[in-house]
C-alpha cells in the first residue's frame, strides 16, 4: 500500500466527522459513534491492528474521557453555585456601574471577564456566561453572539485549568513513543508540556493584545449607527491597554508557571488594572458611544432574551462535541435562584470563591510546595491493558476538578447557600455531564486508536504518521504556516481545543519530526490554532445563540467570526515560519 493511500485512508474517518458534523448537520452524538467505528474498522481490518490493541486503546480512552469530564463537571458546578448564591449577579453589577460607554464594557466583560471564565472554565463557557450579560447591558443579541465568540480565542489554550494542553496536547501525543527520546535529552513529558506552553503564551499574546480593539471596532462596524471601522479605534489607547494588561502576565505565566495558569492570572491582573484605570478615567475616551435607540435595531439583532430578563432554557445540544456548556441543558443563568443574593453579598465576597480557585491552583502546582506531590500520590493506574503495552492512569484529586468541588463546598459556606440550591446546581452540571460524556465516551477512543495504530501486523506507521508523511512529503518547509490551520480546523469539527489537540498532536509532532524542525512549536502552533478555531466552532455558535434566544441567526455570526478567525490563523502562521526558519528555535529534544 502506498504512502499516498496510507494517508488518503488514515484521513478518512476526520473526513467523515466533517461530512456528518459540518456538511450533514448531525448531532455529535450521532456522528462520533460512526466515526469511532469507522476508526475501529480501518484499525483492525486495513491496518491490521490486533483486535486486544483495539480495545485497550478505547479503555485508555474512556480514562483520559474521565479526566476531561471531571473537570467540565467540577468547572461548571462552580459556575452553577455562584449563579444561585446571587455571586454572578453581584459581579454582573459590578460591570455595569464601570462605565456606560459599550466600548470600555466590551474591553472589561468581554475580553477580561471572559478570559478569566475560559481560564476557570472553559468549554464554550464564557461565550453562553457573557452574551446573556451583554444582552443584560443592553446590546443586541446578535452583537453579544459575535463577541461572546471572538474571546473564544487568546485564553482557549489554558482554558479550564489548561485542560487543553495537560489532556489535550498530553493525551494526543504518542507518549510510549516520545518517552525514551525525553529521557535521552535529560527531560520528561512535564517539562515538553511547559515547553510548548511557554511557545503558545508567546503566540498567543503576539497574535491576542489586539483583540479587544478588534473586538470593538467590528461591533463599531457591524452595529454602529454609522458602520464604521474606524469608528471603533478612538478606544485603541483603552483597548491596548486592555490588551497589554492580560497578555503581559499572561505570557509571563505561561513562561514560567505552566498551563494551568495563564488565562486565569492573566485576567484576574487585568481586570484589577484596567477597572481601576476605567474609574479613574484613565486612556477611556472622552465620548461615549452607543448603539442607536432599540426600536431602530434590525429583528436580526434581538433575541427572545431583553435586557432585564432572565435567559431562556438553552435546548441546542450542540456543545457536546468538544465537551461544551452548552450539551443539551440550560445555560446556568436559566433559572436561578438568587436567595438574597442581592443583600448580604458585597463584591469582594462574590470574587472569593474565583480568587480561591486561583490560589489553589497556585498551591497545588508550585514545584517548591509539597501540595501537588501529595495530591499527585493518589493514582489509579491500569498497566498492560488486557496483555498489551497500553496503560492508562489518573490522578483525580490533583485534577483542576478537584479543586472547583473544593471551592464549590467553600463557596456554599461563605455565601449562606441553601442546601437545596446546591442540589439543584448538582443537578444541572450532572445533566450537561451526561450529553458531553457520552460524545467523548466514543471522541477520545477513536483518537487512542489512531495514535496506538502503529502496533500492527504489517509494520505500517500509524494513522497519524502516515498522514504527517504525507504532508512532510507535499508540503515542506512552509508547513508551520500551514499548521494553525489545522488545529482550527478540528476545532471548528469538535467545537473544542482539547478534541483538536487530542486528534491532531501526534500528527503534528510527526511532520515536524519529518521536516527536521522543532516539534514543540509546530505543536504550539496547532494548540493556538485550535484555540482560534473557537470562534467559528458552530456548536460553540449555537450554544452561545440559544442563550439569547437567537437560533437561526448562527450563519450571521459565522460570517463576521471567520474575520478574526483569518487574522488570527495568518498573524500565527507567520510567527511560525519566523520562529522555525529565520530563528531557528530548537526543540527541548535537542537540548543534549
Amino acid at each position: 500500500m502506498s504512502s499516498s493511500m496510507q494517508a488518503l485512508l488514515a484521513a478518512a474517518p476526520i473526513a467523515l466527522a466533517a461530512v456528518l458534523l459540518v456538511g450533514l448537520r448531525l448531532p455529535a452524538r450521532v456522528a462520533m459513534p460512526a466515526v469511532y467505528a469507522a476508526a475501529a474498522a480501518l484499525a483492525l481490518l486495513v491496518w491490521r491492528v490486533p483486535p486486544e490493541v483495539v480495545a485497550a486503546a478505547t479503555i485508555q480512552g474512556w480514562v483520559i474521557s474521565f479526566d476531561i469530564l471531571f473537570i467540565i463537571f467540577g468547572a461548571l458546578l462552580l459556575l452553577g453555585t455562584l449563579e444561585r448564591s446571587g455571586a454572578l449577579g453581584v459581579i454582573r453589577a459590578g460591570f455595569s456601574a464601570l462605565s456606560d460607554d459599550r466600548r470600555v464594557q466590551v474591553v472589561i466583560v468581554v475580553w477580561l471577564f471572559g478570559a478569566f471564565i475560559e481560564g476557570a472554565a472553559g468549554f464554550g463557557t464564557p461565550a453562553a456566561v457573557t452574551a446573556p450579560l451583554l444582552v443584560g447591558l443592553g446590546f443586541p443579541a446578535l452583537a453579544a453572539v459575535m463577541l461572546g465568540m471572538m474571546v473564544q480565542s487568546t485564553p482557549v489554550t489554558f482554558g479550564a485549568a489548561g485542560t487543553p494542553i495537560l489532556v489535550g496536547v498530553a493525551g494526543g501525543l504518542d507518549v510510549a513513543a516520545l518517552g525514551p527520546q525525553l529521557e535521552l535529552a535529560g527531560s520528561d513529558l512535564d517539562a515538553y508540556l511547559r515547553a510548548i506552553s511557554a511557545r503558545v503564551a508567546i503566540l498567543h499574546a503576539v497574535a491576542g493584545t489586539v483583540m479587544p480593539l478588534l473586538m470593538v471596532v467590528m461591533m463599531t462596524r457591524f452595529f454602529g449607527v454609522r458602520r464604521s471601522w474606524t469608528e471603533g479605534l478612538s478606544i485603541l489607547p483603552f483597548a491596548l491597554l486592555g490588551g497589554l494588561a492580560f497578555t503581559v502576565p499572561y505570557a509571563l505565566t505561561g513562561v514560567f508557571l505552566g498551563p494551568e495558569f495563564p488565562s486565569i492570572l492573566g485576567a484576574l491582573i487585568g481586570l484589577a488594572l484596567v477597572t481601576a484605570a476605567a474609574r479613574a478615567r484613565v486612556l477611556t475616551p472622552r465620548d461615549t458611544w452607543d448603539f442607536a435607540p432599540r426600536e431602530q435595531w434590525p429583528a436580526a439583532w434581538t433575541g427572545a432574551l431583553v435586557a432585564g430578563a432572565r435567559p431562556a432554557a438553552v435546548e441546542a445540544g450542540a456543545g457536546a462535541a468538544g465537551g461544551g456548556a452548552g450539551a443539551g441543558a440550560r445555560h446556568p443563568d436559566a433559572g436561578a435562584r438568587h436567595p438574597d443574593g442581592a443583600r448580604h453579598l458585597s463584591l469582594p465576597r462574590a470574587w472569593a470563591p474565583y480568587l480561591l480557585v486561583a490560589l489553589l491552583l497556585v498551591l497545588t502546582r508550585l514545584p517548591g510546595l509539597p501540595l501537588g506531590a501529595w495530591l499527585r500520590g493518589v493514582e489509579i493506574e491500569w498497566k498492560g491493558i488486557l496483555g498489551t503495552g497500553i496503560s492508562a492512569s489518573t490522578q483525580p484529586l490533583y485534577l483542576p476538578g478537584a479543586i472547583f468541588c473544593v471551592v464549590v463546598l467553600a463557596a456554599a459556606g461563605l455565601h449562606r447557600l441553601a442546601p437545596r440550591a446546591l442540589l439543584g446546581a448538582l443537578g444541572d452540571s450532572g445533566r450537561i455531564l451526561l450529553g458531553a460524556g457520552f460524545v467523548l465516551l466514543f471522541t477520545v477512543p477513536m483518537v487512542r486508536i489512531y495514535i496506538n495504530s502503529g502496533t500492527n501486523a504489517l509494520g505500517l506507521a500509524s494513522m497519524p504518521l502516515a498522514m504527517a508523511g504525507w504532508v512532510a512529503l507535499h508540503v515542506g518547509a512552509v508547513w508551520p504556516l500551514f499548521a494553525p490551520v489545522i488545529g482550527a480546523l478540528g476545532a471548528f469539527i469538535a467545537g473544542s481545543n482539547t478534541v483538536s489537540n487530542l486528534m491532531f498532536a501526534q500528527f503534528q509532532h510527526g511532520v515536524a519530526a519529518s521536516l527536521g524542525v522543532s516539534g514543540a512549536m509546530v505543536v504550539a502552533l496547532q494548540a493556538v490554532g485550535a484555540a482560534a478555531g473557537n470562534m467559528v466552532a458552530i456548536h460553540n455558535v449555537v450554544a452561545a445563540s440559544a442563550t439569547v434566544g437567537l437560533l437561526g441567526q448562527e450563519g450571521a455570526t459565522l460570517r463576521r467570526t471567520a474575520l478574526p478567525t483569518l487574522y488570527y490563523l495568518t498573524v500565527v502562521g507567520l510567527l511560525g515560519l519566523l520562529a522555525v526558519h529565520a530563528m531557528g528555535i530548537p526543540d527541548p529534544l535537542w537540548s543534549h
